[in-house]
């Protein structure tokens, strides 16, 4: 079986790393602490996005306090609250309760101040339609959040319910040729709302490389290329944090074009209450 590009990242206590990576400018790691624990590292020549998956933290980054980041139980909860690290930085996690948090991360040499990111920033709504809608969260994008800065991470959160599609049409991320289209690579953290639960995501390429990965708790689809799409088991609903790295951080994303037209039937759909 090839596992080029997929994995399951360890949920020990701790960081934990990706046990493979094919992606050239994507990484990331998760950081589980039980409540009173602490954890300090630094950033490096990358830019990080602390995303509090489940439970509450305090952080301190380069200097800056940031107390009580978080509040949700877990990722199907509401919206979370996240931590922008810059490069450079050194940064102290104190876990007020027993707390997960995603920390993606890219290369970086933008000076600029930590922030965050608190639950009222975060943009949310609906793609598509019918058995292929689902929901999202916008947290770190040049769309919805265009006044905080950052150098290439692109981050937000997709709920994909009970049977349906989602990132249908499938798209890719392949090269610059804007507006249609941006060069990035994606990363995909999965999560089911039961146990048991899972959804299967599928990745493709126009030269012929094909692969369809059971997605379970602590899944992680990585793409440094290909088409991508995603399917939630009937019964359950798939939670995925999706983040994206490239030259600049323009979203643009070319369909398959042999599926295209269905994403042509969204406002169809719609109209008749899909």
């Amino acid at each position: 079986m090839d596992y080029r590009y997929h994995c399951y990242i360890p949920a020990r206590e701790g960081r934990n790393k990706l046990p493979f990576n094919p992606c050239r400018l994507l990484d990331l790691t998760l950081l589980n602490l039980p409540a009173g624990q602490s954890w300090t590292g630094e950033s490096g020549d990358r830019e990080i996005l602390a995303v509090v998956l489940g439970g509450t933290a305090s952080f301190t980054v380069a200097g800056h306090r940031f107390a009580e980041v978080g509040g949700r139980a877990d990722v199907f909860s509401g919206k979370p609250h996240s931590v922008y690290i810059p490069a450079g930085a050194t940064v102290t996690v104190e876990a007020l309760t027993a707390v997960a948090i995603a920390l993606p991360s890219a290369p970086s040499d933008l000076a600029t101040d930590p922030y965050d990111i608190p639950p009222v920033r975060v943009a949310s709504g609906r793609w598509g339609a019918a058995n292929f809608g689902r929901t999202y969260h916008q947290i770190l994008t040049e769309i919805a959040q265009p006044d905080l800065p950052a150098h290439r991470l692109v981050v937000g959160e997709t709920y994909t319910p009970s049977g349906n599609w989602s990132t249908y049409p499938p798209h890719r991320h392949k090269v610059d040729d804007l507006p249609a289209e941006a060069a990035h690579e994606e990363m995909y953290y999965f999560r089911v709302d039961r146990p048991g639960g899972f959804g299967i995501s599928r990745v493709y390429t126009d030269e012929g490389y094909e692969e369809n990965f059971t997605a379970r708790d602590h899944g992680v689809q990585m793409m440094p290329e290909g088409y991508h799409t995603v399917v939630s088991a009937p019964g359950y609903t798939t939670y995925y944090l999706w983040v994206l790295a490239g030259s600049q951080r323009t979203q643009g994303a070319r369909e398959d074009a042999d599926l295209a037209w269905v994403g042509r039937t969204v406002p169809t759909l719609r109209s008749v209450g899909l």
